[in-house]
């Protein structure tokens, strides 16, 4: 199973977990709510999985520029 992490807000990859004894019990995501797996969680044809977070960098522009949640892409 390939795992790739990246920001939800400016995209920068995160990290990437290759390994296939993982399965989505291991990594969590049987704890999320279908609507947090659909907001978080995206599967494409080959079987990769990315999941979108938000990076140290965006945390922090957002936590001080607390407006920026108004806007549909915030940090575009």
């Amino acid at each position: 199973m390939l795992v790739k992490y990246r920001c939800r807000y400016c995209r920068m990859p995160l990290g990437v977990l290759a390994d296939e004894r993982l399965d989505e019990a291991r990594l969590g995501f049987a704890a999320l709510t279908p609507e947090e797996r659909a907001d978080i969680i995206t599967y494409d044809s080959d079987g990769e999985i990315t999941v979108r977070l938000v990076c140290d960098y965006c945390r922090q522009a957002l936590e001080a520029h607390p407006e920026l949640w108004l806007a549909p892409n915030p940090l575009q």
